[in-house]
């Protein structure tokens, strides 16, 4: 797969794609998914966030495309749409640790 260029428009679907994952009850939701569907129910249980904000929160991810959904009978079940959207996270813990690192290591002297 080769780089996508870097057009104005794309620049835009990008940085709409971050801010959807700047915001932290997202990525606690995304989160939660990792480890496999769950109901609107089950994630206000494991955030501890609202229905409503919960709901909010899947509105947005599923419009992005982060999440997919299935209806069975009265609930609607919620999956990752693509479980590499943690690669961006991965990038950033190694970015944190690199900062940390170089914060203890600058204190020490």
């Amino acid at each position: 797969m080769g780089k996508m260029a870097l057009t104005p428009e794309v620049l835009v679907l990008i940085a709409g794609r971050f801010k959807a994952l700047a915001e932290t009850a997202r990525l606690q939701i995304l989160n939660c998914l990792r480890e496999g569907e769950l109901t609107v129910g089950e994630l206000v249980e494991e955030t501890g966030l609202s229905q409503a904000n919960v709901s909010r929160h899947l509105q947005i991810l599923f419009t992005l495309h982060f999440v997919v959904r299935r209806k069975e009978g009265l609930y609607v079940y919620y999956n990752l749409a693509d479980p590499t959207v943690f690669k961006l996270c991965d990038i950033m813990c190694s970015r944190l640790e690199v900062e940390a690192k170089a914060r203890r290591k600058m204190l020490a002297s």
